[in-house]
């Protein structure tokens, strides 16, 4: 695969790479269902809702330890072959740099949980930095890391607040967003992508058309 003039590739994680808003329903739907022994539906729908929130803001409980709702989360987690089978061959005419948001150990636990470390030349966690995306100064931080410049990258994601943002902000080359649903960009966001991919499979397609 020619590069095209593009060197590097910044891929966003979580439902880029890997599905973590399924995983996380699962992680709910096994927590339900353990509640429906001790408690009403209206304290299921409380209690549950206190795990969602939990799983959105990436907390932990008090012993620090992962409760069963995370622990299930992890465990459905996974990058699935064809995708890693795509990473693997990009890697070989790019530099491939993993950028995610979020708090340090929970990122590092699912990073670690799906075996993804040696697709890439670099892993950068935001919640181990001053600023995360969309903020500029993370983008300056990857381009360091790979050695190269912005416009030589391409950013991926499936945020448009944050991956796409961040992108254009940072100067990149294109922008690709991943937006599995195809949903239209909502009223009153500004920010436009690139590119608009289902799957970061046809990604191969975008890299073709960049010179």
């Amino acid at each position: 695969m020619a590069s095209n003039g593009i060197k590097a590739i910044l891929f966003d994680l979580d439902n880029t790479l890997i599905d973590t808003a399924g995983a996380s329903r699962i992680a709910i739907q096994k927590v339900e269902a353990l509640l429906r022994t001790k408690f009403g539906q209206d304290d299921i729908l409380k209690i549950c809702k206190g795990f969602e929130l939990k799983l959105l803001q990436e907390t932990y409980d008090a012993a620090g330890g992962a409760s069963i709702d995370q622990s299930t989360r992890l465990e459905r987690l996974a990058i699935p072959g064809p995708v890693r089978a795509l990473l693997e061959d990009l890697r070989r005419t790019h530099k491939l740099l993993l950028l995610t948001n979020g708090v340090t150990q929970p990122q590092w636990e699912k990073i670690r949980a799906v075996r993804c470390e040696e697709l890439f030349h670099a892993v950068v966690v935001g919640g181990e930095h001053a600023e995360e995306k969309p903020a500029p100064s993370i983008f300056q931080h990857c381009f360091g890391l790979l050695g190269v410049g912005p416009r030589d990258c391409v950013m991926v994601g499936d945020s448009l607040d944050t991956d796409v943002l961040g992108g254009v902000n940072a100067g990149v080359r294109a922008t690709v967003w991943v937006n599995p649903s195809g949903t239209d960009i909502p009223a009153g966001v500004s920010v436009k992508p690139d590119y608009t991919i289902a799957t970061v499979l046809e990604l191969p397609t975008i890299l073709s058309t960049l010179k």
